[in-house]
């Protein structure tokens, strides 16, 4: 099934992003086994769902059984709208006080944890007639975004009395979920908060991917999940006891062979001859490369697989392409080099980085198509 919902797609490359949708189901089922019955959940989908094509996906992620959609601006928001998505969205970053009535007229949660905000809200509901939705963020110890626990519950009770606000939810982020001393800090700052407001009819949201796997937190009603949903793992707690989930990736990366030569021993690879042949070599071109997002640091020290067989890549990964050593392996022009797949972690690479999977998965979408199979 190719990818119909997006535009400026270029389909005349020998490389391509594979998404498989069933890994999806999949991986919601499993997050789902970590969640008390009731709990409802939040899928972020920001960075067009962490590379992998918000708009496509995310009929998919509703359809499992994921309540509401994260989102980091607004315009991400509005390109699901475009798409007829009509669930609930929020936005989780900050939303410029002049952009507020966009968000309105666009059915679309916003976060406020300030002043501006309220004012920005009113002026909006002036203006259109429309209460917007709002969610006040807290910051219990991410020192980002947030109003802070200290000063929260004053905050969140003129919230509460504004007649021109659709006062939805709380919530805050975990700063260190993989940190079991730090998340209790935070914990314990929620809960000051929480347990002197009232609560009632209210979306209460502090556990990220990682807390909705490891902890259970009593004043709250909603997670928030997104790395899991695209089969890659967070960092978790030491000393928890937890169910891990079986999560499969999501993303595989490909591209054809369009060149096979011989490299002479002794004979330099790519820009600055990082890698020489020794002895004679056979070499393999595939059409993709930093541009691509695949990251330049990985020159020398990744793989390919071609017809079963690893092979390395060698030489400088340039803008556009790469090669790879594929002496002794049968091929010809056309046959398919697989970089990551279901047995390929991304998480390779982000141990050769010293990164996150993360950052690396939301790199890969810059100009590769994308394939969406089951």
């Amino acid at each position: 099934m190719k990818n119909t919902r997006q535009t400026n797609i270029n389909i005349h490359r020998d490389a391509w992003v594979e998404i498989n949708i069933s890994n999806l189901e999949n991986n919601i089922k499993e997050i789902r086994k970590n969640v008390p019955q009731g709990i409802k959940l939040l899928g972020v989908v920001k960075a067009d769902a962490y590379g992998h094509g918000a708009v496509m996906l995310a009929p998919t992620i509703l359809a499992s059984g994921i309540d509401m959609l994260g989102v980091a601006s607004i315009d991400e928001g509005v390109d699901l709208r475009q798409a007829g998505i009509n669930c609930d969205i929020l936005v989780l970053g900050a939303v410029p006080v002049w952009a507020v009535e966009s968000a309105v007229k666009s059915d679309i949660s916003i976060s406020i944890f300030s002043e501006d905000h309220i004012q920005a809200c009113e002026q909006a509901y002036k203006r259109t007639g429309i209460k917007p939705k709002v969610h006040v963020k807290l910051d219990t110890g991410m020192n980002r975004i947030g109003v802070r626990a200290d000063v929260a519950v004053d905050f969140i009770k003129k919230v509460q009395n504004c007649d021109f606000l659709e006062f939805q939810g709380i919530f805050t982020h975990l700063a260190a979920a993989e940190e079991l001393d730090k998340a209790k800090e935070q914990i314990a700052k929620w809960n000051s908060v929480i347990d002197n407001i009232d609560t009632k009819g209210l979306l209460l949201h502090i556990l990220n991917t990682a807390g909705t796997i490891c902890y259970d937190v009593p004043n709250s009603n909603m997670r928030r999940v997104g790395i899991a949903l695209y089969g890659l793992y967070p960092d978790f707690p030491e000393g928890v006891k937890f169910r891990m989930p079986k999560l499969k990736q999501l993303i595989s990366l490909k591209g054809r062979i369009v060149n096979i030569h011989t490299a002479k021993d002794g004979e330099g690879i790519s820009y600055c001859h990082t890698y020489t042949a020794k002895g004679d070599r056979t070499i393999a071109t595939v059409p993709l490369g930093y541009a691509d997002g695949i990251p330049r640091l990985l020159s020398n020290k990744i793989t390919g697989r071609l017809n079963g067989v690893e092979v390395p890549q060698v030489g400088n990964i340039t803008m556009d392409q790469m090669m790879f050593d594929i002496t002794g392996v049968k091929a010809t022009t056309g046959d398919v080099i697989t970089l990551l797949d279901e047995d390929k972690s991304i998480d390779e690479w982000a141990k050769i980085l010293h990164t996150i999977n993360y950052e690396l998965t939301c790199r890969l979408k810059v100009r590769l198509p994308r394939v969406y199979t089951r």
